[in-house]
């Protein structure tokens, strides 16, 4: 399988495990998933799949020589998100606007019952090895550590909001050492780490991201409440979802002004002290490991000041949002 990608060029996939997996029906889902929830409104031009970004983070992964298996647990690593991404964490009482973790938390259960381990059993693949994040430290890592999954999103999502033209740049000052991210150069390391916040509170936790989070969230679950859809089928894609709620808009009142409002067409404040609902946003902040004067140190070590901005960065956003009507 030839692959042209916005970030790393072209690539060649000829594993038969890869492959497999990538034209299994639970892989192609990801498509039809907004990376970004519902972005579009606000960001124009701006949707990208969870596909793209799954099969870029085994990219990442190949190119800088980690093991098939890591590849494997790079490639299947978003499966089991829901429609619209992140917002299922302001739909399901199981989620947490805080942390945005639901989609990590069933990753197991999803994947076990997907035709995934049968693949990965067929081609000799140890499931329970695949789906433990311990053993693949360059997939997965806590923040404000990086990752292969951290990277490509901010690369690929720079690209996509027209903050980063060159990743290049990044990527050649990059290696791996003892399951770490490490960059070659200071300077550049703490150009990534300040390219990365910039991203994250602009497009992952900035105001307008808060809005359409609840917006969106209050409007399926509106739905779910109603019947209009189950919450199997917030397992299918986004277009799907919206297509099965649609034809209410013309009989729910309600459920058009939640419509309206994810839609930008009603306004809104955020006011601490004159609100109707509050709203979370995690935030994400990276330290990055970097060489400095024949040692590996974070960026924080080197800049205190850094380390000032990790903490005060590290605390999930929090709005106080009221809408027009």
């Amino acid at each position: 399988m030839k692959i042209k990608d916005r970030v790393y060029g072209e690539a060649q996939i000829s594993e038969p495990v890869l492959l497999e997996i990538i034209n299994s029906p639970t892989f192609q889902r990801l498509k039809d998933i907004n990376q970004y929830g519902y972005s579009e409104v606000n960001f124009p031009g701006s949707w990208l799949s969870r596909f793209e970004h799954s099969l870029g983070v085994c990219l990442l992964l190949r190119k800088y020589g980690a093991r098939i298996e890591e590849q494997i647990a790079g490639l299947i690593h978003d499966v089991s998100h829901s429609a619209f991404s992140h917002s299922i964490d302001y739909v399901l009482n199981s989620g947490s606007e805080k942390t945005h973790d639901l989609q990590d938390n069933i990753f197991e259960d999803y994947v076990k019952k997907s035709e995934i381990p049968a693949i990965l059993e067929k081609h000799n693949f140890d499931v329970a090895y695949i789906l433990d994040d311990v053993n693949f430290l360059l997939k997965e890592n806590k923040l404000p550590d990086l990752c292969a999954d951290r990277i490509d999103y901010s690369f690929r999502d720079g690209m996509v909001f027209k903050e980063l033209k060159n990743p290049e740049y990044y990527l050649e000052n990059l290696v791996t050492e003892n399951s770490k991210w490490i960059f070659q150069d200071f300077k550049i390391a703490k150009q990534y780490a300040e390219l990365f916040l910039k991203i994250s509170n602009t497009y992952y936790a900035g105001l307008v991201t808060a809005v359409t989070f609840r917006s969106l969230g209050d409007y399926l679950k509106y739905a779910l409440s109603k019947g209009y859809i189950s919450e199997e089928d917030l397992y299918t894609t986004d277009k799907i979802v919206l297509a099965k709620i649609e034809p209410h808009h013309k009989i729910d009142k309600r459920l058009m002004l939640l419509f309206d409002r994810m839609n930008n067409k009603i306004g809104f404040k955020n006011d601490p002290k004159d609100f109707d609902t509050e709203v979370f946003c995690k935030s994400r902040v990276v330290d990055p490991l970097c060489k400095y004067n024949g040692e590996i140190k974070r960026v924080s070590e080197i800049d205190p000041s850094w380390g000032v901005t990790l903490k005060k960065e590290s605390v999930p956003k929090h709005y106080f949002l009221k809408f027009e009507r």
